[in-house]
């Protein structure tokens, strides 16, 4: 089969479906690739790069619909580019038929194949080809890139000769994808992050990536992101309410709002509405991942920066991962490169379009001049993180409790292992001389003490080399003091030059630690 991937036509578009190295995959699949003149060039692939690959660079859009088999894009298709389609054909590109009915007669009406990218269904044998994933992912990494170049102070705090910065302080809205990649870019620049969503069982996501998940107490709230494959669901009016109050709650401390949700098939939620725009700082930003849908902030305009009277900017652009457009073309070339891998199992260069599968199903919206969207419910369902239990907090009286219990537990643990060693110390002693047996007690008393004194230093000021050393250097203080005072004068100046030794060792070594927890301290 000709495999050929067209110029995207909407302006700003940066994007292409083929890069030279994906055409290098198709090709060992056995199909031969084509390439519209010009498509690559925005994202940094000129014709040039493509000749090398074995790929066959034609002049227009016409002229690639005549000669390919298969025809690939990004953005959903024009009026114009359906009428180049023809019978037995196959297009595969984002679509979104839900939105596009019209497109969807065009397509039947032309005989065409068309597989929707936006429709691969999520479930585990997919996620290679999950192109909403690849472009999610970029959008998120580029919104925190964005805020930044619009936020006027560093992301992480800073003490300088000229007085301490502190570090943004950043709240991102929904933790899908895209809210994720948000979250794991801004801690990584160093920024207080918080992260708000309305399913419960990503909160370990968001705190194992460093960020402080934002909890809200409400009883009453039913989402259930495995009905909606692994999106959230809508939320009851009460909890919304709920919501708007701990955002409302949120806003006058924050400086950058990041929003990335969405429910498929529904217009963005409001989630940031104007009375929280005017709470917050001048020269804070929102950026508003959620614009194409109408946008999570009131005051969002698509494709558009605006900036509110008192001094809060409002990023509503749309065309994040045109922004990075090598890296998004290779990434969803790559899925497109997986999507022809499965449509051709025997790597004959023959597209076998099998409707009994649950993917190739789920995403064809035609086939064989009919409309096939929506498609029927995957055989396997994607597996969602069963909710985990929502921690009750614990008032002070119950937080005391708990503390006398592990008190108890650990002093009734004490006394039993005091208890055995004493019984072993007296069944040593029966036989032992004497000498042995005044050491060996000093040994068992440092060692006692030793292990209590380390473990009562709050475990923030170790490392595991410091968490050891002192351990040792404790055991020898205690062993060094009881010997001091030792009859011989050997042993009192070998204990003076171990206690001494072993102090420096513990004291710098704190003074140490000290420090490098001071430099990364955030506030």
């Amino acid at each position: 089969m000709k495999v050929g991937a067209l110029k995207e036509i909407k302006p700003g578009e940066a994007r292409v479906a083929l890069t030279p190295e994906s055409a290098l995959q198709i090709q060992k699949l056995g199909h031969e690739c084509f390439v519209q003149s010009g498509a690559g060039a925005a994202a940094g692939f000129s014709d040039e790069l493509y000749e090398k690959a074995g790929v066959t660079v034609v002049k227009d859009a016409s002229a690639l619909c005549q000669a390919a088999d298969v025809v690939i894009k990004v953005r959903e298709p024009e009026v114009d580019e359906i009428k180049l389609l023809h019978a037995e054909q196959t297009l595969i590109s984002f679509f979104w038929p839900a939105q596009n009915e019209a497109m969807l007669d065009a397509a039947k009406a032309q005989g065409a194949t068309v597989i929707a990218m936006d429709m691969v269904p999520r479930i585990s044998r997919a996620q290679k080809m999950d192109a909403l994933s690849s472009m999610a992912n970029i959008a998120g990494y580029r919104a925190v890139i964005e805020a930044g170049n619009n936020f006027g102070r560093f992301f992480t705090g800073q003490v300088t000769a000229a007085g301490k910065i502190p570090p943004a302080r950043v709240l991102i809205v929904g933790a899908g994808v895209a809210g994720l990649a948000a979250i794991g870019t801004s801690t990584s620049l160093g920024a207080i992050t918080m992260a708000f969503d309305v399913r419960p069982e990503v909160a370990e996501q968001i705190e194992s990536m460093g960020a402080e998940f934002v909890f809200l107490e409400f009883e009453d709230n039913a989402t259930d992101g495995a009905e909606t494959g692994g999106y959230a669901a809508p939320s009851s009016p009460e909890f919304r309410e709920k919501q708007l109050e701990k955002f409302r709650e949120l806003a006058p401390d924050v400086d950058i709002v990041i929003t990335t949700a969405l429910i498929p098939g529904r217009p963005a939620p409001k989630l940031w509405t104007d009375d929280m725009v005017q709470m917050m700082k001048p020269g804070s930003v929102i950026v508003d991942l959620a614009a194409e849908k109408g946008g999570n902030c009131d005051l969002t305009v698509m494709d558009e920066r605006l900036v509110t009277e008192n001094g809060v900017v409002i990023i509503g652009y749309t065309d994040f991962p045109s922004r990075m457009a090598a890296q998004s073309s290779t990434l969803y070339a790559t899925n497109i490169r997986h999507m022809l891998h499965d449509l051709t199992p025997q790597k004959d260069g023959v597209i076998n379009h099998n409707m009994e599968d649950d993917v190739i199903r789920g995403a064809t919206v035609t086939h064989e001049g009919a409309i096939t969207f929506p498609p029927p419910p995957p055989k396997v369902k994607a597996i969602a993180a069963k909710p985990k239990e929502k921690v009750k907090e614990l008032t002070a009286e119950e937080k005391r409790a708990n503390e006398i219990a592990a008190f108890k537990a650990q002093t009734t643990t004490q006394v039993a292992l005091l208890a055995g060693g004493a019984a072993f110390v007296l069944a040593v002693g029966l036989v032992a001389p004497e000498s042995f047996m005044r050491n060996f007690i000093i040994f068992v008393l440092a060692v006692f003490v030793g292990f209590q004194v380390i473990w009562k230093v709050s475990h923030s000021l170790h490392t595991p080399l410091m968490a050891v050393t002192n351990a040792i250097s404790s055991i020898i203080i205690v062993g060094a003091l009881l010997q001091i005072g030792s009859s011989s004068v050997l042993i009192t100046l070998l204990a003076a030059l171990a206690l001494l030794m072993a102090a420096v060792n513990i004291f710098g070594g704190f003074m140490v630690t000290r420090r490098m927890l001071a430099m990364f301290q955030k506030s």
